[in-house]
């Protein structure tokens, strides 16, 4: 099995308890950091197909950029491609954590979830 990214915010409470969790369960990952290392548009763009998840589960709503920027309105009114280009600019706008492995792409923490992809 490849090795399972997880990008993660190190000062999100929400990713240190999905850290947490990952290392009680022998889940070994490949960190990275999306504020230093943020998701290109491709990798977006991939994980957006495999996921089947609408693009709008791809957005930290209640971040800071996504709540100053009025972003919400671009969700609705934008298609994917500019959504895309819109993620891949800022790191924060991610929801997070987000866990690619081969078989699965997770976007925020739902122990029950994880549970049933990663073990």
């Amino acid at each position: 099995m490849s090795k399972i990214l997880f990008v993660h915010y190190p000062k999100c409470g929400t990713c240190q308890k999905a850290a947490k969790w990952l290392r009680e369960n022998d889940i070994e990952v490949e960190s990275r950091n999306i504020v230093e290392n943020n998701p290109t548009k491709e990798e977006l763009s991939d994980w957006l197909k495999r996921s089947g998840l609408p693009i709008k589960k791809f957005f930290n709503t209640s971040g800071r950029v996504y709540k100053e920027n009025n972003i919400k309105d671009l969700v609705q009114t934008s298609d994917d491609d500019s959504l895309l280009t819109l993620l891949a600019t800022d790191g924060m706008l991610v929801k997070r954590p987000v866990v690619v492995s081969e078989n699965n792409i997770l976007i925020g923490f739902n122990e029950e979830e994880w549970t049933k992809a990663l073990k």
